[in-house]
Protein backbone atom coordinates (compact mmCIF):
# COMPACT_ATOMS: atom_id res chain seq x y z
CA UNK A 1 0.00 0.00 0.00
CA UNK A 2 1.33 3.42 -0.91
CA UNK A 3 2.09 5.95 1.81
CA UNK A 4 0.30 9.30 1.78
CA UNK A 5 3.33 11.04 0.26
CA UNK A 6 3.65 8.33 -2.40
CA UNK A 7 -0.01 8.72 -3.38
CA UNK A 8 0.35 12.48 -3.68
CA UNK A 9 3.53 12.09 -5.75
CA UNK A 10 1.88 9.45 -7.97
CA UNK A 11 -1.03 11.69 -8.93
CA UNK A 12 0.99 14.89 -9.20
CA UNK A 13 3.38 13.12 -11.58
CA UNK A 14 0.50 11.99 -13.78
CA UNK A 15 -1.00 15.46 -14.00
CA UNK A 16 2.39 17.09 -14.57
CA UNK A 17 3.44 14.68 -17.32
CA UNK A 18 0.20 14.27 -19.28
CA UNK A 19 -2.21 16.59 -21.04
CA UNK A 20 -5.85 16.32 -19.98
CA UNK A 21 -6.77 14.26 -23.07
CA UNK A 22 -3.91 11.82 -22.43
CA UNK A 23 -5.53 10.13 -19.44
CA UNK A 24 -8.11 7.36 -19.72
CA UNK A 25 -10.81 9.16 -17.73
CA UNK A 26 -10.87 12.26 -19.94
CA UNK A 27 -14.27 13.53 -21.08
CA UNK A 28 -14.64 16.86 -22.87
CA UNK A 29 -18.25 16.88 -21.67
CA UNK A 30 -19.21 14.65 -18.68
CA UNK A 31 -22.67 13.81 -19.97
CA UNK A 32 -23.34 10.85 -17.67
CA UNK A 33 -22.77 12.91 -14.53
CA UNK A 34 -24.61 15.95 -15.88
CA UNK A 35 -27.67 13.89 -16.83
CA UNK A 36 -27.84 12.40 -13.34
CA UNK A 37 -27.38 15.79 -11.69
CA UNK A 38 -30.10 17.38 -13.83
CA UNK A 39 -32.50 14.60 -12.81
CA UNK A 40 -32.17 15.72 -9.18
CA UNK A 41 -33.55 19.19 -9.97
CA UNK A 42 -31.36 20.80 -7.33
CA UNK A 43 -31.67 24.54 -6.72
CA UNK A 44 -28.80 26.58 -8.16
CA UNK A 45 -27.81 27.46 -4.58
CA UNK A 46 -27.25 23.77 -3.72
CA UNK A 47 -23.88 22.94 -2.18
CA UNK A 48 -22.10 20.53 -4.53
CA UNK A 49 -18.74 18.81 -4.04
CA UNK A 50 -16.87 16.95 -6.78
CA UNK A 51 -14.62 14.31 -5.18
CA UNK A 52 -11.44 13.72 -7.16
CA UNK A 53 -12.44 16.53 -9.51
CA UNK A 54 -8.86 16.97 -10.73
CA UNK A 55 -8.94 18.32 -14.27
CA UNK A 56 -12.54 17.23 -14.83
CA UNK A 57 -14.72 19.64 -16.79
CA UNK A 58 -17.73 18.94 -14.58
CA UNK A 59 -17.02 22.16 -12.69
CA UNK A 60 -17.08 24.14 -15.97
CA UNK A 61 -20.52 22.77 -16.85
CA UNK A 62 -21.92 23.34 -13.35
CA UNK A 63 -20.77 26.96 -13.46
CA UNK A 64 -22.32 27.38 -16.92
CA UNK A 65 -25.59 25.95 -15.58
CA UNK A 66 -25.59 28.62 -12.87
CA UNK A 67 -24.68 26.67 -9.73
CA UNK A 68 -23.13 29.00 -7.15
CA UNK A 69 -21.78 26.78 -4.36
CA UNK A 70 -19.29 24.38 -5.93
CA UNK A 71 -16.34 22.68 -4.23
CA UNK A 72 -13.71 20.58 -6.02
CA UNK A 73 -11.55 18.20 -3.98
CA UNK A 74 -8.49 16.33 -5.20
CA UNK A 75 -5.33 14.80 -3.80
CA UNK A 76 -3.28 16.44 -6.57
CA UNK A 77 -2.41 20.11 -6.28
CA UNK A 78 -1.12 19.97 -9.87
CA UNK A 79 -4.49 18.79 -11.16
CA UNK A 80 -6.35 21.59 -9.41
CA UNK A 81 -3.85 24.15 -10.68
CA UNK A 82 -4.64 23.04 -14.24
CA UNK A 83 -8.38 23.40 -13.63
CA UNK A 84 -7.93 26.85 -12.11
CA UNK A 85 -5.84 27.96 -15.08
CA UNK A 86 -8.45 26.62 -17.50
CA UNK A 87 -11.28 28.44 -15.73
CA UNK A 88 -9.38 31.69 -15.33
CA UNK A 89 -11.41 34.30 -13.42
CA UNK A 90 -14.26 31.79 -12.96
CA UNK A 91 -11.99 29.74 -10.69
CA UNK A 92 -12.60 32.33 -7.95
CA UNK A 93 -16.23 31.18 -7.85
CA UNK A 94 -15.14 27.68 -6.74
CA UNK A 95 -13.78 26.32 -3.45
CA UNK A 96 -10.68 24.17 -3.98
CA UNK A 97 -9.59 21.53 -1.46
CA UNK A 98 -6.31 19.59 -1.71
CA UNK A 99 -6.50 16.39 0.35
CA UNK A 100 -6.73 12.63 0.22
CA UNK A 101 -10.44 11.87 0.48
CA UNK A 102 -9.84 9.52 3.42
CA UNK A 103 -8.30 12.47 5.32
CA UNK A 104 -11.04 14.96 4.42
CA UNK A 105 -12.55 16.83 7.37
CA UNK A 106 -15.70 18.50 5.98
CA UNK A 107 -16.66 21.82 7.52
CA UNK A 108 -19.97 22.20 5.68
CA UNK A 109 -22.87 20.05 4.52
CA UNK A 110 -23.30 19.16 0.86
CA UNK A 111 -26.58 18.66 -0.98
CA UNK A 112 -24.73 16.66 -3.63
CA UNK A 113 -21.57 14.59 -3.32
CA UNK A 114 -20.30 13.54 -6.76
CA UNK A 115 -17.55 10.97 -7.25
CA UNK A 116 -16.55 9.65 -10.65
CA UNK A 117 -13.71 7.15 -10.32
CA UNK A 118 -12.18 7.88 -6.90
CA UNK A 119 -13.98 5.38 -4.68
CA UNK A 120 -12.87 2.35 -6.71
CA UNK A 121 -9.22 3.14 -5.89
CA UNK A 122 -9.94 2.39 -2.22
CA UNK A 123 -9.16 -1.31 -1.93
CA UNK A 124 -8.42 -1.55 1.82
CA UNK A 125 -11.45 -2.11 4.05
CA UNK A 126 -10.40 0.59 6.53
CA UNK A 127 -10.26 3.21 3.76
CA UNK A 128 -13.69 2.21 2.46
CA UNK A 129 -15.06 2.60 6.00
CA UNK A 130 -13.35 6.00 6.34
CA UNK A 131 -14.86 7.16 3.05
CA UNK A 132 -18.41 6.11 3.90
CA UNK A 133 -18.14 7.69 7.35
CA UNK A 134 -16.93 11.00 5.88
CA UNK A 135 -19.69 10.98 3.25
CA UNK A 136 -22.30 10.26 5.91
CA UNK A 137 -21.13 13.26 7.95
CA UNK A 138 -20.79 15.59 4.99
CA UNK A 139 -24.00 14.98 3.06
CA UNK A 140 -27.06 16.91 4.22
CA UNK A 141 -30.29 15.26 5.31
CA UNK A 142 -32.04 14.05 2.11
CA UNK A 143 -28.93 15.06 0.14
CA UNK A 144 -27.60 12.99 -2.75
CA UNK A 145 -24.54 10.89 -3.52
CA UNK A 146 -23.69 10.15 -7.16
CA UNK A 147 -21.07 7.42 -7.40
CA UNK A 148 -19.31 6.30 -10.58
CA UNK A 149 -17.01 3.25 -10.35
CA UNK A 150 -15.65 0.57 -12.64
CA UNK A 151 -18.19 -2.23 -12.93
CA UNK A 152 -17.48 -5.94 -12.64
CA UNK A 153 -17.00 -5.86 -16.43
CA UNK A 154 -14.60 -2.90 -16.28
CA UNK A 155 -10.83 -2.69 -15.82
CA UNK A 156 -9.06 -4.15 -12.80
CA UNK A 157 -6.32 -1.49 -12.80
CA UNK A 158 -6.09 2.22 -13.61
CA UNK A 159 -3.03 4.46 -13.80
CA UNK A 160 -0.90 1.57 -12.60
CA UNK A 161 -3.00 1.07 -9.45
CA UNK A 162 -5.28 -1.78 -8.42
CA UNK A 163 -8.96 -0.89 -8.22
CA UNK A 164 -12.07 -2.52 -6.77
CA UNK A 165 -14.88 -3.41 -9.16
CA UNK A 166 -18.53 -3.01 -8.18
CA UNK A 167 -22.02 -4.09 -9.12
CA UNK A 168 -25.15 -2.20 -8.10
CA UNK A 169 -25.70 -4.80 -5.37
CA UNK A 170 -22.21 -4.62 -3.87
CA UNK A 171 -22.14 -0.82 -3.98
CA UNK A 172 -25.59 -0.65 -2.39
CA UNK A 173 -24.44 -2.96 0.43
CA UNK A 174 -21.59 -0.59 1.33
CA UNK A 175 -23.71 2.56 1.55
CA UNK A 176 -27.11 1.19 2.64
CA UNK A 177 -26.68 2.02 6.33
CA UNK A 178 -27.07 5.75 5.68
CA UNK A 179 -28.15 5.95 2.02
CA UNK A 180 -30.97 4.61 -0.10
CA UNK A 181 -30.21 3.58 -3.69
CA UNK A 182 -32.51 5.57 -6.01
CA UNK A 183 -31.28 4.33 -9.37
CA UNK A 184 -28.29 2.92 -11.21
CA UNK A 185 -27.01 2.46 -14.74
CA UNK A 186 -24.14 0.70 -16.46
CA UNK A 187 -22.50 2.49 -19.35
CA UNK A 188 -19.40 2.34 -21.51
CA UNK A 189 -16.79 5.08 -21.41
CA UNK A 190 -14.70 5.45 -24.56
CA UNK A 191 -11.17 6.49 -23.65
CA UNK A 192 -8.92 8.74 -25.78
CA UNK A 193 -7.00 5.55 -26.65
CA UNK A 194 -9.96 3.90 -28.42
CA UNK A 195 -10.60 1.45 -25.59
CA UNK A 196 -13.86 0.98 -23.71
CA UNK A 197 -14.34 0.90 -19.94
CA UNK A 198 -17.60 -0.22 -18.36
CA UNK A 199 -18.76 2.02 -15.52
CA UNK A 200 -21.49 1.74 -12.92
CA UNK A 201 -23.23 4.96 -11.88
CA UNK A 202 -25.46 4.94 -8.79
CA UNK A 203 -27.54 7.73 -7.28
CA UNK A 204 -28.11 7.44 -3.53
CA UNK A 205 -30.11 9.65 -1.17
CA UNK A 206 -29.21 10.29 2.45
CA UNK A 207 -31.75 8.69 4.78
Amino acid sequence: MKTENQKVEHWNTIYQSKNENEVSWYKDYPEASIELIKELKLPLSAHIIDIGGGESRLVDVLLDLGYTNITVLDISEKALEKSKNRLGEKSKLVKWIITDITEFNPTEKYDLWHDRAVFHFLTAKENIIKYTSIAERAISQNGFLIMGTFSDKGPTKCSGLEIKQYTDKTLKSIFERFFELNNFKYLDHSTPFNTVQNFLFCTFQRK
